[in-house]
């Protein structure tokens, strides 16, 4: 008991001094700095703060699904070049989390890993103008790659940071709701792409385009000043350890070696192929309109665009709700299913059914990454962050797909609409990783939702003037009647 009452109080110490703590001191992976163990409440500002980097690479990947069909007219490419836009964009991530990326949050941690994301995000933002005055395509793909390597370098942050700050009960909740964030980024894109950068401009002008990416490189550029001096708690592997260690009892966790983390590895697959899937639909979604729908205006085809990412961002503060009372292994079962059942649709449906069918693809599609990422690094303990790595290099999927769907839809003639029938590969191969999780992990799983209190605040037991029970606040009256 003694034992248990010092861990507590050393623990709330060490959280005080976290959430206080405004000093840049050198990060030690090893040591356990007691910011495992913080509280809801403790995470709420960094969580916050982290969560504008989520909407940020939203934008940029809205915009991304919009510059693709734009330079197919401006520049007068096909649909399988203008791939080459994805392609450059999410090969970065295959390269950064996996090299440098993962390196920077391992050994300067994430605030570090934060500043220097955003000033490569804005370099890269920089470089569109160049691009645009050569006009140059392998000068905006270059462009985009040095977007991608910094937004790669964010994700590979600010994805285990949410999943990680705060109680590891709620890891997929807070994770899911700072990605609808995201998700609003990716509505406000397309938006803001028909009603001001192409709306009432020459349809061969680029100079909306540079605009645009001059003024995300001088925002980009003061968020990194911003991320310099506000204090963020540095959750190591260490601490990672330790919290998975005090939750074995629940979750039935082993430390194994990193080549022996099966789940791990099988999720970064799932999420190779959903990842690639998704930005094929999204990027190939206003060609697939005026396909099925002939006559529709790029103008059209981009607020349609947004109308689905807005059914987008809608699941997801949807599935952030369901995730307060529905197992999360459950919701992704259901949601990809959704996924799933509406890609098959799309492909045979035509005019406003189809674009129903799309619209509801996406609105599935809402949930499925951060759960993936949160299932695959439950019980990871001191591999915590590079398993991250790892599975945000998956995103790189997105570098394969859209070529190659691009490249299908020219040889048929440019018939989009059948040649979804790539994605949905993709759909059905993610689908298997929920089923795995549901008959092979569920018990592990249910743990960490259910049992571990690891990060919930304590309460003071009246009648014995103890605080050595951890109670959840929901629960509170129920254990004291007891």
């Amino acid at each position: 008991m003694e034992e248990s009452t010092e861990r507590k109080a050393s623990t709330a110490t060490a959280n005080q001094d976290i959430v206080n703590n405004r000093k840049r001191k050198p990060i030690d992976d090893h040591e356990v700095t007691g910011a495992g163990q913080i509280t809801t409440r403790q995470s709420i500002l960094p969580v916050a703060l982290v969560t504008i980097l989520f909407f940020m690479w939203g934008f940029a990947y809205g915009l991304l699904d919009v510059l693709n069909s734009h330079f197919q007219s401006v520049l007068n490419i096909s649909q399988g070049k203008s791939g080459g836009l994805q392609a450059a964009y999410f090969g970065a991530y295959f390269i950064g989390p996996l090299t440098y990326s993962g390196w920077i949050v391992r050994r300067f941690g994430y605030r570090w890993a934060f500043i220097f994301g955003l000033c490569v995000y804005g370099v890269g933002a920089l470089m569109f103008w160049p691009s645009g005055v050569k006009r140059s395509f392998g000068g905006f793909c270059g462009s985009m790659f040095i977007v991608g390597s910094g937004l790669s370098t964010l994700e590979t942050a600010a994805n285990p940071f949410i999943a990680t700050c705060g109680p590891p009960r709620y890891s997929e909740l807070r994770l899911t709701l700072a990605q609808a964030f995201q998700a609003i980024g990716t509505v406000v894109a397309p938006v803001l792409a028909s009603q001001v950068i192409f709306k009432n401009v020459n349809d061969n002008s680029l100079t909306s385009v540079q605009w645009v990416y001059l003024g995300i490189a001088i925002f980009v550029f003061l968020l990194a000043v911003v991320f310099f001096f506000v204090p963020l708690p540095e959750v190591t592997d260490a601490d990672m350890a330790d919290q998975a260690q005090q939750s074995a009892g629940d979750t039935d966790f082993e430390d194994k070696p990193l080549r022996q983390q099966y789940t791990l590895f099988y999720g970064v697959f799932a999420q190779f192929c959903y990842v690639g899937a998704q930005v094929a639909y999204a990027g190939y979604f206003i060609n697939y309109v005026t396909w099925i729908r002939p006559g529709t205006s790029h103008a059209t085809g981009s607020n349609l665009l947004a109308v689905a990412q807005g059914c987008f961002a809608i699941g997801r503060f949807i599935a952030s709700g369901l995730l307060k009372f529905v197992k999360p292994r459950f919701v992704l079962m259901a949601f990809i299913s959704g996924v799933v059942l509406f890609a098959s649709l799309a492909i045979g449906l035509q005019g406003n059914a189809g674009i129903a069918s799309i619209c509801l693809v996406l609105f599935f599609e809402s949930c499925v990454f951060p759960l993936i990422f949160t299932l695959s690094l439950r019980g990871l303990g001191r591999h915590s962050k590079r398993g991250a790595s790892f599975i945000v290099a998956a995103v790189s999927g997105g570098a394969l797909f859209p070529p190659v769907l691009g490249s299908v839809a020219d040889a048929l003639g440019g018939n989009t609409q059948h040649a979804f029938f790539i994605p949905l590969i993709g759909f059905v191969i993610a689908l298997m990783f929920p089923i795995y999780l549901n008959i092979f992990k569920a018990k592990s799983l249910d743990g960490w939702t259910e049992k571990v209190k690891v990060g919930i605040e304590t309460k003071k037991n009246v009648e014995s003037g103890s605080g050595d029970e951890w109670v959840e606040k929901e629960h509170q009256d129920q254990v004291e009647k007891e």
